[in-house]
């Protein structure tokens, strides 16, 4: 026989007459209750399966990339696990094909039930109990498993309706699967993830699973169970579905209660927007009268409204000391770097490039916000562009005095392109006669080695450059790299405030003086420039960039 399935012991005989044992139809009989759709059914099955499958992938790597940030490392862990796992349930099913119709209904019920849970779970372990990393190896181990078991066990359910060639069976069967990854691929960021989010779109994914599985085994396959198997799906077809929809009620609860415990403050805004999750807290401040108001991205502080100003001072005002008449924030989001920037009446204008239009929604709404960037959005010298900074740079036309770069950490890598060589080399594309260019470049204290490459990438971009670094207690130690072009410039820009400068609270000429001076344990190390190829700040700040 040619069928992979023929001398299964306990499978379907050579004569065609299914499953030994009564109740157990062969494929004449089923032909002539379900005709020509019985077959179709089957693939049908695969591709549902398929999509919710890849889905379940998708969305475990979604989930590390925005509580731990290493899309690449969190896509390599799920992705290899899964794999290898569905090696193993490709094995472990063997021993399950005399009896493939209760097992696939097993199988599906219990890939639905975990699969919908898996993002719920997760959260839960990194929020409660710091295991996310075991406990995601652990998720999708027993989701590959489960994957890895489907496809045999649908190989015999196709074989009892019609035998034919194993090459045509596999044929047939992988095409369903494949093009049904495809749906997946789809349905997760353009579907589920608007309408549902993470945790919902799970749980909806669960129960598609669910419904796929058990009609199949409740239509096609019917009288291939026995009473007792029978009554055993459904009870446990009523139990899954139990508890996907009661998850699915209680997310959003879930979900707040638990977000709240990732941050140390009341939880006052949160939202998911296209990029990233946006959350503002509020509290009490010891060292204020005003509430201190906390703006993260991802996880990631952005700001404290209590020491806020130390950080854009710094950033500003040493870029704004030559030419500034017409200048360019990259980032900033916030609209605070844009505050120090317009302070300068002879700037003539300012050109905000910004990803994320769900943050300067809020900046520009939410009024504690509102009260610390002063309305800057509403300067009429501001012009504000919605798109990814690298592909703006890469068609930019206009030249600019000054250029402010306030990006977000690169602990990622959709931001580990932003402080490449490649990028600053597009910065000087469009710097004018004498700019400057200013980066925030994280913590010398506690990123030594990604501060470094930072200023390792700009001199190598063909900048001289200024380090230097303040204290900002919510930070701690933070680092800049002031820079100049070297058409423009044969040393480096000396580190100094404008003489029309404003009234400043902290930044002063004496601390810019201190600014450049770096002690023995922070002082210059010998790395390498970071690249779009090899992206040396990511590697060396994956860790260190969540220390503080």
């Amino acid at each position: 026989m040619s069928s992979v399935v023929a001398a299964v012991p306990g499978g379907p005989d050579p004569a065609g007459h299914g499953d030994t044992g009564p109740g157990h139809p062969g494929p004449a009989a089923r032909a002539g209750l379900f005709g020509r759709l019985a077959r179709p059914a089957v693939l049908a099955a695969v591709f549902v399966c398929a999509a919710c499958g890849l889905v379940y992938e998708l969305a475990l790597v979604a989930l590390g990339s925005y509580l731990i940030g290493d899309t690449v490392g969190q896509a390599s862990i799920v992705l290899g696990v899964m794999v290898f796992a569905m090696g193993v349930g490709a094995l472990a099913a063997k021993p399950l094909q005399g009896h493939a119709v209760a097992a696939f209904a097993a199988v599906e019920l219990t890939l639905a039930l975990l699969g919908g849970l898996s993002v719920f779970g997760l959260y839960a372990a990194f929020a409660w109990l710091n295991l996310y990393v075991p406990a995601l190896v652990a998720t999708a181990f027993v989701l590959g498993l489960l994957i890895g078991a489907e496809i045999p066990l649908l190989m015999v359910l196709l074989q009892r309706i019609r035998k034919q060639a194993a090459g045509s069976a596999v044929a047939d069967l992988f095409a369903a699967d494949y093009v049904g990854a495809l749906l997946g691929a789809l349905a997760f960021p353009l579907l589920l993830i608007p309408m549902f989010g993470q945790l919902r779109g799970a749980l909806v994914v669960g129960l598609v699973n669910a419904l796929a599985g058990i009609l199949l085994v409740a239509t096609v396959f019917r009288r291939d169970l026995t009473a007792r198997g029978r009554v055993a799906v459904s009870v446990a077809t009523v139990g899954v579905g139990v508890l996907l929809g009661g998850a699915f009620l209680i997310a959003e609860d879930f979900e707040v209660t638990t977000r709240q415990q990732l941050y140390r403050d009341p939880v006052v805004h949160a939202e998911r927007s296209r990029y990233q999750e946006i959350v503002l807290t509020r509290s009490l401040s010891a060292v204020s009268e005003r509430p201190d108001l906390r703006l993260y991205l991802d996880g990631d502080l952005q700001f404290s409204s209590v020491d806020e100003y130390r950080y854009h001072e710094a950033l500003v005002h040493p870029a704004l000391a030559g030419p500034r008449g017409r200048v360019l924030v990259l980032g900033g989001g916030d609209g605070m770097a844009l505050r120090e920037v317009l302070r300068y009446p002879d700037v003539a204008s300012v050109t905000l490039v910004e990803l994320d239009p769900a943050v300067v929604a809020l900046a520009r709404t939410d009024p504690d916000i509102r009260a610390l960037n002063g309305g800057s959005f509403d300067d009429p010298r501001v012009r504000l562009v919605h798109t990814d900074a690298f592909t703006w740079l890469r068609t930019a036309g206009d030249r600019f005095d000054a250029v402010i770069v306030d990006l977000p950490d690169p602990d990622q890598t959709a931001t580990a392109k932003l402080y490449s060589v490649e990028f600053y080399a597009l910065i000087r594309n469009v710097l004018a006669p004498q700019a400057r260019l200013v980066v925030q470049a994280g913590s010398p204290y506690f990123a030594p080695r990604a501060f470094w490459s930072i200023e390792a990438s700009i001199l190598r971009a063909g900048y001289v450059g200024t380090p230097y670094h303040v204290d900002v207690p919510s930070f701690g130690d933070w680092g800049f790299v002031l820079a100049a072009s070297t058409a423009d410039a044969a040393r480096a820009p000396t580190l100094t405030l404008p003489g029309d400068a404003p009234t400043l609270r902290f930044l002063g000429q004496r601390v810019l003086r201190a600014a450049e001076v770096f002690p023995p344990d922070r002082d210059r190390m010998p790395v390498e420039a970071s690249t779009l190829l090899q992206p040396r700040v990511l590697e060396y700040s994956r860790e260190a960039w969540r220390g503080y």
